[in-house]
């Protein structure tokens, strides 16, 4: 499956919401709602495990990406993701980096590549 880097840097294709979704899998969408939970603290029923990537204007959205600030943000801007955004690195996307290690590495990857 071809990556798809969100708005924040984090990779939907490994994101085991969209994989459930994608594959319409509800084993991989209760473990996914397990972890979630567990993890970080959300309350997700598996029925809720649903995302078909955070790139997509229309479609499904996992609770917290339907409503971040760094995706509207990116989308309002009409950006492919925030490493072509002139204001990168911004608040938002670093108070999300230091929430997601991999959000960080994937947007750092990306931006060495455009620099490149």
């Amino acid at each position: 499956m071809e990556e798809m880097i969100a708005y924040c840097g984090l990779d939907c294709t490994q994101c085991p919401s969209y994989i459930a979704t994608q594959k319409d899998d509800d084993v991989i969408r209760a473990k996914a709602a397990a972890f979630l939970n567990t993890t970080y603290g959300f309350d997700l029923t598996p029925e809720q495990v649903n995302c078909d990537g955070c790139l997509l204007k229309e479609g499904r959205k996992l609770g917290y990406c339907a409503t971040c600030e760094v995706r509207a943000c990116g989308e309002e801007k009409g950006l492919e993701n925030c490493a072509h955004c002139s204001d990168a690195p911004c608040d938002k996307l670093i108070a999300f980096h230091n929430f997601s290690k991999f959000a960080k590495d994937n947007f750092d990857r990306v931006l060495q590549k455009l620099q490149s």
